[in-house]
């Protein structure tokens, strides 16, 4: 007796694409920024604001002059080097979300010798030992959630995120406990500003965290495509399976992998707390870290990518300052700009990578 079975296709599902022309992604792309810029000025005309106007003031707030041109490239610093950071982990597959509590961990590190020993070490040779602590304080850091991966397979993702608010309460408790003396004008505890000898000093009116980040960027991308270690992540990010069949330790791989995102995300807490800040708040990170995984995301983990998509978000960030001060566009609508922005151009690599395939009427499938 023959069984007849029918049943219906999914009415939408997802296929993967075969590899599409550069011309048509790079079409697609225009097309998704062309219905952002669209969606945003909807929302600004509402607003009852004219969209070219408020466009046209966000580009000459954050690039007309040298002074506000400054501001934005202070704003893609520490988005630059986190993404930077977490690109090494993300290539092997290890979600590392934990990229704003590193932050975090580098800058206390750092503001420790900034408070205390800068009336005791040379300026270069203080900067070099904040400049370590950081990366040190990072790397371990992420290294703690990559041990436990290792060791018992737990959730990196959870893990990464819980680290994050452990410390961020300890930059609190040094804010309002042993660090914190000093009064803002609100009344509020906060640590008081560091010794000149702990600024990183300044190059074409910006602090050399500008150089140090390109530096790295530069490194990360030989790293991730000519090194040996490299090349293991890759192996890692493919089949776990795969780079045990072919010799590698891949415990080893995921702790040496997660210090080293760790560190890097590291230095940039101390590039904000010398350069940016000047001093550790609660807001040293400032959701930089979270920022940066679109960063990356956008830039398939490419370094020199990741140059360009983090100017283009300091940008819209800079414009969405100014125009709050101009028009007094509320900042959650200023946001929203940003948001739509980023919305669409990850939609849009979504349909670079995949298609919709919608079932016909009555279309079936028989075994």
């Amino acid at each position: 007796m023959s069984v007849h079975t029918e049943h219906r296709e999914p009415l939408i599902r997802l296929a993967k694409r075969d590899d599409i022309p550069r011309a048509q992604a790079w079409a697609i792309r225009a097309a998704a920024i062309l219905l952002a810029l669209v969606t945003g000025g909807l929302i600004i005309a509402v607003l009852g604001h004219n969209p070219i106007q408020v466009y046209a003031s966000m580009v000459e707030g954050s690039l007309g002059k040298s002074r506000v041109l400054r501001e934005t490239v202070k704003k893609a610093i520490p988005l630059l080097g986190a993404a930077v950071a977490i690109a090494p982990a993300f290539k092997m597959k290890f979600w590392n979300i934990g990229a704003e509590g590193q932050i975090l961990a580098g800058g206390i590190a750092a503001s420790y010798f900034a408070l205390f020993w800068a009336d005791s070490l040379p300026r270069p040779v203080l900067l070099v030992v904040m400049a370590v602590a950081g990366i040190l304080a990072g790397g371990v850091w992420g290294l703690i959630p990559a041990a436990f991966k290792a060791r018992w397979g737990t959730n990196e993702t959870l893990f990464t995120l819980m680290l994050n608010y452990i410390v961020l309460g300890f930059v609190k408790y040094l804010q309002a406990g042993p660090w914190g003396p000093d009064l803002n004008a609100n009344g509020y505890p906060k640590i008081p500003m560091f010794d000149s000898a702990a600024l990183l000093p300044k190059a074409l009116g910006v602090h050399i965290g500008w150089i140090i980040v390109l530096a790295v960027t530069a490194l990360m991308f030989g790293y991730l495509k000519y090194s040996k270690q490299g090349y293991e992540i890759a192996v890692v990010g493919e089949s776990v399976r795969t780079a045990q069949y072919a010799g590698m330790n891949v415990s080893h791989i995921i702790r040496r992998t997660m210090f080293l995102s760790g560190g890097i995300a590291g230095l940039v807490g101390f590039l904000q707390v010398s350069g940016a800040s000047g001093t550790l708040t609660e807001n040293t990170a400032g959701g930089i870290g979270f920022t940066a995984i679109t960063v990356a995301w956008l830039a398939k983990l490419n370094p020199f990518v990741m140059i360009a998509i983090a100017a283009l978000l300091a940008i819209l960030e800079k414009g969405a300052d100014t125009i709050q001060t101009l028009y007094t566009i509320p900042a959650s609508a200023a946001d929203m700009l940003t948001g739509i922005v980023l919305f669409f151009m990850l939609g849009c690599e979504f349909f670079i990578s995949y298609r919709l395939i919608v079932r016909g009427k009555g279309e079936r499938t028989h075994e």
